[in-house]
């Protein structure tokens, strides 16, 4: 089975649905992992809202289901918050609207169409700066997510937590930048003791341990290979640095301390650890052996989707069209000799694999909200 080539849609955040699926059939992916984040969310980085969740009914979703067929495209749904900490308020809003994406993809036909819902964890520092604060994080989940999993399984949905340590969000000011629970293999090993049912694992993105200088390859020999189910293609090239090391990130500091000495520091959340953000094949050298990597997935027969997240410098972060659309395309090229075979016209997926998201007739559930839970 050759794995399809996906676009998360946080790229397109300056694009309707309709623009979205049109640079998808001109990029020629395969699917699209729809960003459906909050309109009234917090996050301002890489964040988009493709779909009207507050407005989404079964005529909503048969519609959706119409539009993918007509373009030959699969789908998920996702929005990546902090769900076990940061502001109370603004916590519980991204539990509620986790409840509202998982009727979404119910909707939708839940795992009968591999519609799974993508999220963070999130990590809890008032429980993490004390002591066995990791562990009380862990616990924190289970109470959190226990009753999440277990009315997504009541519904035949599946939830992914993605693995990005989330290191700019929290001030630069703080020394630790390990946001997001799930940013360990470790730490999802545990998760799935703690919370068994089968119904959740993970979207594996690389390029996040790469910079933690550890190899996704090792990782992926170690995961637990019914629990992954998307792999986020993103890279990372890794800019050593003599000043702060390699192994803690980089910390705010007076000006003019760090002028007079003659080093770099902190200027905002993000610019903590040294590494660039790019895409396979687009412009700038690679830290990750990306056919090392896809070989050890052939071999653990991974058959899911490989989803472009286009965060790269000279892609993305240009904010122009034409580049975000040009890294996408130098993306599927790239992993295109890796993960297809040979044919007349070059190593292209096979259009036989395709195959056209179910229509379904759920019958409608009420919106579900963690007091309800």
């Amino acid at each position: 089975m050759a794995n399809p080539i996906w676009i998360m849609t946080s790229a397109f955040d300056q694009l309707n649905l309709d623009q979205t699926v049109e640079k998808a059939l001109e990029i020629g992916v395969q699917g699209l992992d729809l960003c459906v984040f909050r309109k009234d969310g917090t996050r301002d980085d890489f964040v988009a809202t493709h779909l009207d969740y507050e407005n989404f009914g079964i005529k909503e979703a048969q519609n959706l289901i119409s539009k993918f067929n007509n373009s030959r495209l699969r789908l998920s749904i996702g929005a990546f918050e902090n769900l076990i900490g940061g502001d109370p308020e603004q916590r519980v809003k991204n539990q509620n609207h986790l409840l509202k994406l998982i009727r979404m993809a119910y909707l939708l036909g839940g795992d009968e169409n591999d519609v799974k819902v993508g999220t963070f964890v999130g990590y809890n520092h008032e429980l993490g700066s004390q002591e066995g604060g990791f562990e009380k994080n862990l616990l924190e989940y289970q109470k959190i997510f226990g009753p999440i999993i277990r009315y997504a399984n009541s519904l035949g949905v599946t939830v992914l937590y993605e693995n990005c340590p989330m290191e700019g969000w929290r001030s630069s000011g703080n020394f630790g930048t390990y946001n997001n629970l799930p940013g360990l293999l470790a730490a999802r090993k545990i998760m799935y003791d703690l919370i068994p049912e089968s119904n959740h694992g993970e979207i594996y993105d690389p390029s996040h341990d790469v910079w933690q200088h550890t190899d996704p390859v090792e990782v992926i020999k170690n995961t637990d290979m019914n629990r992954l189910k998307r792999i986020h293609v993103k890279s990372t090239r890794n800019n050593p640095d003599p000043f702060w090391g390699n192994m803690y990130p980089m910390q705010e500091v007076k000006a003019e301390w760090a002028s007079k000495a003659g080093i770099p520091s902190s200027t905002n959340p993000w610019d903590r650890h040294h590494y660039e953000a790019t895409l396979p094949g687009f412009g700038l050298g690679d830290s990750m052996d990306w056919r090392a990597f896809v070989n050890m997935l052939k071999e653990k027969n991974f058959s899911g989707p490989f989803e472009i997240e286009n965060e790269a410098v000279l892609s993305k972060q240009t904010g122009k069209m034409g580049a975000i659309v040009q890294g996408c395309k130098a993306a599927v090229q790239n992993l295109a000799p890796l993960l297809y075979e040979l044919g007349a016209e070059g190593w292209t997926y096979p259009e036989k694999e395709y195959k056209p998201l179910m229509e379904v007739n759920q019958k409608d559930v009420p919106l579900m909200t963690m007091e309800k839970l």
